[in-house]
């Protein structure tokens, strides 16, 4: 793999609510995944069909104060059972002094 992209967030989601045994995958409170874009070992796909999106919106220069969180880089939802509860916080990463995200590599010649 020959990544050129220069990722510019870092996501967080912790499990803060659900049992081992309500999950399918046995995710529970105090599970964490740290991740950039790729989808995380162990992280259930359904989950991570519906975290993306809300990746996608903050990659995009959005917030999530227009649904509702009080903060714009972190959110509580529930998985699409509704068997854990989870905390979503995205960090900027790969900035300069002022803040802007670091230029892509050149990508790779094939």
């Amino acid at each position: 793999m020959r990544k050129w992209v220069t990722e510019d967030w870092q996501f967080e989601l912790t499990a803060f609510d659900g049992k081992a045994a309500n999950c399918r995958l046995g995710l529970e409170k105090g599970d964490k995944f740290v991740f950039t874009y790729e989808c995380p070992a162990g992280m259930c796909p359904r989950v991570m069909a519906q975290v993306y999106t809300w990746c996608e919106v903050i990659r995009c220069g959005g917030d999530f104060t227009h649904r509702g969180s009080k903060e714009k880089y972190e959110m509580d939802m529930a998985c699409p059972c509704r068997s854990i509860s989870f905390h979503l916080k995205a960090i900027p990463i790969n900035r300069d002094e002022n803040g802007k995200p670091l230029p892509n590599n050149p990508r790779p010649e094939d």
